[in-house]
């Protein structure tokens, strides 16, 4: 199974450097960039990075990681999705999540109360169904959608993967997922949440391909900085925060290999704290494209 490595940026690369980061990994080979859906900072928005990306490169894939689904119309995300891999067919990977990694950016992305789910499964359905087929009449309890055409179609058909660690993430992914980008899993659970969504796919009488699994993990330059370590802790008090992010390169490396032992073969790689850009990218190659396969 192939291994392959992308790049996530801090939330401090804002507009005026991401040019220079673009280049950077079109001329050096590394497989994607991925953004994620960070409102209050000073990231690109998730779209336009991609867009902004693709323009730029001819072969540096681009994906989100991840981008919020539900609060918007799928209808509109599938003409967005759809225009990008038009203009740069097999380089586009959209990984949806159920709601905004921030609580405050939460109230961003409205939904009834107590629908969250229904609305995200309801979305991606619709998502799914007008990127394949013509004229999509839609009557659902969210939404409704008549003689709906979006053109072009995807030269090849879109996977769309999803976040998700909870045992009713790993239900839907396996219902309705093309593939996995988990976060904040020991390779232990990152084990268990693959099996889980096998089997999940299984009982929807569904396969995802053993390579479409991964997790996005962040190294540090040597030792964590207290704010990473606190909000590690905030999203799993259970855990050691080092069981997680890992301090440095070497310490990835262990990690990497833990997860491709579970079955993962996809990851995309940030940098813990204010690690500056050139720096990052620099190691990232030296470190992280030898194991490609």
């Amino acid at each position: 199974m192939k291994i392959r490595f992308g790049v996530s940026l801090g939330t401090d690369v804002g507009p005026d450097q991401l040019g220079d980061v673009v280049d950077r990994l079109e001329n050096t080979g590394i497989d994607s960039l991925w953004f994620s859906e960070l409102v209050y900072s000073p990231a690109v928005d998730p779209m336009v990075g991609m867009a902004f990306a693709l323009s730029r490169t001819t072969h540096l894939k681009v994906g989100t990681s991840v981008a919020v689904l539900r609060g918007r119309h799928p209808v509109l995300v599938a003409k967005q999705l759809a225009s990008l891999a038009a203009l740069a067919p097999k380089r586009v990977l959209p990984v949806f999540g159920l709601r905004s990694a921030l609580p405050v950016e939460r109230d961003l992305f409205p939904v009834p109360d107590g629908r969250r789910a229904a609305v995200f499964d309801e979305s991606l359905t619709v998502l799914r169904t007008v990127l394949r087929d013509r004229a999509v009449t839609f009557e659902g309890e969210f939404f409704s959608v008549r003689d709906a055409d979006i053109l072009p179609k995807p030269p090849a058909p879109l996977d769309i993967w999803l976040g998700g660690a909870s045992p009713a993430g790993f239900r839907r992914i396996g219902a309705f997922g093309d593939g996995w980008l988990g976060s904040f899993l020991t390779p232990a659970e990152a084990r268990r949440a693959r099996l889980d969504i096998v089997a999940a796919a299984e009982a929807a009488g569904r396969r995802i391909p053993d390579d479409h699994y991964g997790i996005n993990i962040a190294v540090g330059d040597g030792a964590l900085p207290e704010a990473v370590l606190a909000a590690v802790r905030r999203r799993r008090p259970d855990l050691d925060p080092r069981d997680l992010v890992a301090a440095d390169w070497p310490a990835l490396h262990r990690q990497l290999d833990e997860y491709i032992a579970a079955g993962l073969t996809k990851f995309v790689i940030r940098p813990a704290g204010a690690m500056p850009s050139a720096e990052f990218l620099d190691a990232f190659a030296e470190e992280l494209l030898p194991r490609q396969n």
